[in-house]
Parts: structure tokens; sequence; C-alpha cells
């Protein structure tokens, strides 16, 4: 290789990482704006009154209807990734996303349209979760089928990263505007500036990505033999048993991500009455524990397996969900800013790694449907029931039981990762 070329394969890397960090960075900004919204402003504003709990568990409802979208965006945007290319699918994947947060943004409210308004809600949340069915896979692909030899979970954690970044983007913007709105203009105007300041970011997104070319692995695979005419069909006939391994797999980063931050910020403010800014400050500080160990699990996972860190991460997990239900209840804030940082230091490990995991697990042209279907199923599972069996738990017995959902999902992934270790 001349220097020339090796100056072009650090900009293409270069752009590529910028890629994939961008668009799961606007994914998670714009599931995260929701989340937060659905726990502060949703309830009252778009659900009818009868009780707050009511209306807290409808509006978490909303927020779980994307997970449900998210596997038809997976079978969608996997059937064309796997067909025409990863770079296209990630561009619409990415316009339909962002479409979806920024028309949220001008949605009318309950009171000046009726049932309209959660109606409206629901549909936007439906077409965000199917965008976003289809860009995580998409953006897992792009950094590891780049990845030099021996840098495939270091590549593959870029697109992990966007998580942290969206997140300390969107709480950071609700931080910002609780500090100097009142209460009134907040839930009035304000709460509708993060979801238009969504289109920023997927400009960005966009102009970084339609500078990119097809990856090598895909592009060799294409050239080869023709991509299954109906991936997700070859998929379940061929590597059903992957495929479900995958979905187990992905369940505990969701399960900790969704009750970490969306349950945990409502229950914060609303149960233990914790001013709206001191506790999103708090979550602001323990998510840069979670940036801190996905750096650490993509290296630990280039040195061993990313199977053995997710397990690590995983047995981390089971007995971290014993705590934290415990730790939560004393309502005090440095228990609450460790537990919570433990939790998201936690999720690195059982989240770093999947970009290098989830593909390793299927050929190239299934590829984008088998990790993107594994992820969005995992999410399911793990994420989109999270905070309404947490609320549920509340009522039911006290938020000592809180953390077992947790426990439990660690348990769930681990017995996936137990059966990809046994037929790798």
């Amino acid at each position: 290789m001349t220097e020339t070329d090796g100056i072009g394969a650090m900009w293409r890397h270069k752009r590529v990482l910028a890629a994939s960090l961008i668009g799961t960075a606007v994914e998670f900004y714009d599931f995260y704006i929701y989340a937060t919204a659905a726990s502060l402003i949703f309830p009252a504003l778009f659900f009818p009154s009868s009780s707050p709990t009511a209306q807290l568990m409808a509006s978490y409802g909303s927020l779980a209807l994307a997970f449900l979208a998210r596997p038809l965006g997976a079978a969608i945007f996997g059937h064309y990734g796997d067909r025409i290319g990863r770079k296209a699918t990630l561009v619409i994947s990415l316009m339909l996303m962002g479409g979806s947060t920024l028309a949220i943004g001008f949605l009318p409210t309950y009171a000046q349209i009726g049932w309209w308004a959660p109606l409206i809600l629901c549909l936007l949340r439906f077409g965000q979760g199917l965008g976003l069915g289809g860009e995580w896979g998409g953006a897992a692909l792009l950094a590891v089928e780049n990845a030099p030899p021996g840098w495939r979970a270091r590549f593959g954690m870029f697109p992990q990263l966007g998580a942290p970044v969206g997140f300390i983007a969107a709480n950071g913007l609700f931080l910002l505007l609780g500090l100097v709105l009142s209460d009134a203009d907040f839930f009035a105007w304000g709460w509708r500036l993060p979801f238009l300041g969504s289109a920023v970011l997927v400009v960005l997104g966009l102009w970084i990505r339609l500078k990119l070319t097809e990856t090598p692995e895909f592009a060799a695979a294409k050239a080869e033999a023709p991509p299954p005419a109906v991936p997700l069909a070859t998929l379940l006939s061929t590597h059903l048993g992957a495929a479900i391994a995958g979905t187990f797999a992905v369940v505990c980063c969701f399960a900790i991500y969704y009750i970490a931050t969306a349950f945990a910020l409502g229950y914060g403010t609303t149960a233990l009455k914790i001013d709206r800014e001191i506790f999103l400050a708090i979550q602001l500080g323990a998510i840069l524990f979670m940036a801190l160990s996905i750096v650490l699990a993509g290296w630990w996972a280039d040195r061993t397996s990313p199977t053995r860190v997710l397990s690590w991460g995983c047995v981390g997990t089971v007995a971290m969900g014993l705590v934290f239900g415990p730790a939560m209840g004393t309502g005090a804030l440095l228990p609450l800013f460790l537990i919570l940082s433990l939790a998201l230091f936690l999720m690195g490990f059982v989240y770093g790694p999947l970009g290098a995991y989830l593909p390793a697990l299927f050929p190239v042209q299934l590829r984008y449907t088998g990790a993107s279907f594994s992820f969005n199923l995992g999410g399911i599972i793990g994420g989109a029931l999270a905070p309404i069996v947490a609320t549920w738990l509340i009522a039911m017995q006290g938020v000592a039981l809180v953390g077992l959902y947790m426990s439990a999902a660690a348990a769930i992934s681990l017995a996936g990762l137990w059966w990809t270790s046994r037929h790798a």
C-alpha cells in the first residue's frame, strides 16, 4: 500500500465512523427526547385526565409502540439493505426517523384537537420506530464491514457511542430549557424545541452519509452471488436459531437503558419529588460512565471476544439488579447517582460489543436483516415493556422489585450468549 492509499483509507474510515456515530446519535436523541417527554410532558398534554398513574401508563404505552414498529422496519430496511446496499437504505431510514420526530414538534395537544392528538402522536411514534428499525443494523454494518483486521469490535462500538451522545444532547437540551423557561412556558411551547432541533442532526447525518460508498464486504458478496430474493424468508429458514439467540442476547441492554433513564426519570420526579433539573443533571453525569464502558468493552472484545464481554456484563447486571430498587427507594441523591452510574456502566458492556457480535452471526447477504431483526425484537422484550412493568411493580409491591426486571433480562441474554458460544 502506498502512502496515498494509506491516507485515503484513513479518511474513508473517519467518514464511515462519523456516519455510523451520527446516525445512532440521532436515533437515541430522537428516542430519548420522546422518552423524556413521555415521562414529564405527554401524560398531561396528550392523554385525557383520569389519574396521574393512568396518564403515565398511557404515555408509556405510546413509548412502547415504536418498539413494536421496529421489527417491521427491520424487515423492510433489512430487505433492501441486503439486496440493494447499506448506504441508500441508511439514508432513507434517517429521513423517516427524523421527519417523524420533527412532526411531533408541531402536533396540537389533547386540549386543542381532542382524541386526534394521541392518535396522531401514536402514528408518528410508529413512524419513528419504523425508521429506527433499519437504523442500528445498517450503522453497525457500515462500521464493521469497513473495519481493518483485528478492529471489528472497536469499529463496531461507534454506533453504540451514539447512545450517550444522543442522550447527552437530549437531556442537556431539556435541562437547559428547564433552567431558562418557566414551567408554564416549558409546558406551553418549550418542550417542542428538542423535537424541532432534531432537523439539524438529521441534515448533518444526511450530509455525511451521502458522501459514502458501499461497504467492501457487501460489494464483494454481491459480485460473487446474487442476493436472496426475500432475505427475511431465507433468514428464518436457514438461520432461525442464530436470530433467536441474537434476540435474547440484546434484551439486557434495552432493559437497563429504559429502567435507568425513562423509568427512573418518571419515578424520581413524581414519587420521589426530586426537582426535574436536578434529576436530569444526575442522569447526565451517570451516562458518562456508559460512554467510558462502551470504549472499554470495544477494546476488550477485540482482545478476547464480543461474547465473553457481553457475558460478563450480564453477570454484573444480575447482581446490580438486586440492589437497584432499594437504592432508588432511598430517595437520596448520592445513592441515586451511584446506582444509575453503575447500571449505565454495566450497560456499556452488554451494549458496546453488539456491533461486532450480531453481524458475525449471519452471512454477509443476510446481515442487515439478521442483525436488525434480532436487535429490534430484543428491544421489544427488554425495552418496550420496561417502564410499564416497572410502574406496575411499584403499584403492586413497591420499588424494591424494579431491579429484578434487569436481573431477569440479563439471565435471558446469558441464555442467548450461551447458545451462540456452543454453535459458533
